[in-house]
């Protein structure tokens, strides 16, 4: 077994056990997008970021993919966390506006611009339908194409795979196929139609933190009636 501490408490897991899995566990909240249960961690979408270690040395790695080290010390809220996790919203509505998933948590996480050229890709190259086609369908009818700006996903020269049982599974899994926003206007990237009130604690300069974990936060709930 391995000991480490999530924020603040002490938790012992067994040895290969992700930060991801060792936070759900004790019922902290980590928001995912990539990452979905029985496939294989990817870290592609970096939603699920923590901070690791103390001081100067601390650094923000992918939760879905670290595996969790003896005597390590970890946050998942803190205010350098939560700072990352919004920018990462935004580089998704970048490439997605109006994804409902996406939608959502951006109202969560309080966005209410979206800074960057909106691209309207509609694919944020997660890599669920992959593994899906790949783990779940024993197909690999598609897969990842080129490099860099020009990464997509498809069959190989686009010509319809033979392997594929058209099961609609890479659809099923996938975040940018979910049902649209009902705001019908891409070029507002995000509606706040559903927006909640942000945690009042973090943004008070005595907190760093989340003062609870709770989703959603009861003191958020009530000071919103």
């Amino acid at each position: 077994m391995i000991t480490l501490t999530i924020n603040g408490l002490e938790v012992s897991v067994e040895e290969g056990t992700t930060i991801l899995e060792a936070a759900e566990f004790l019922g902290f909240p980590i928001p995912t997008l990539c990452h979905m249960e029985g496939l294989t961690p990817y870290g592609a979408c970096r939603l699920c970021v923590v901070e690791i270690g103390e001081g100067p040395g601390a650094k923000l790695v992918s939760s879905c993919t670290y595996r969790a080290e003896q005597g390590l010390k970890v946050r998942t809220s803190s205010a350098r966390v939560m700072k990352a996790r919004a920018m990462i919203i935004e580089l998704l509505l970048a490439s997605c506006p109006q994804s409902k998933i996406i939608q959502d948590l951006a109202s969560k996480y309080e966005i209410r611009q979206q800074r960057f050229r909106q691209e309207y890709e509609d694919c944020i190259l997660c890599g669920r339908c992959v593994r899906m086609c790949e783990e779940q369908m024993m197909a690999k009818a598609i897969g990842f194409r080129g490099r860099g700006q020009n990464r997509s996903i498809g069959t190989p020269f686009d010509i319809p795979s033979d392997v594929c049982r058209q099961c609609g599974g890479c659809i099923y899994v996938c975040p940018a196929c979910t049902l649209r926003c009902t705001y019908t206007e891409p070029e507002k990237a995000i509606c706040g139609g559903c927006a909640n009130i942000s945690p009042p604690c973090i943004q008070k300069d005595s907190f760093n933190d989340l003062m609870c974990y709770m989703d959603p936060c009861v003191a958020c709930e009530i000071k919103k009636q």
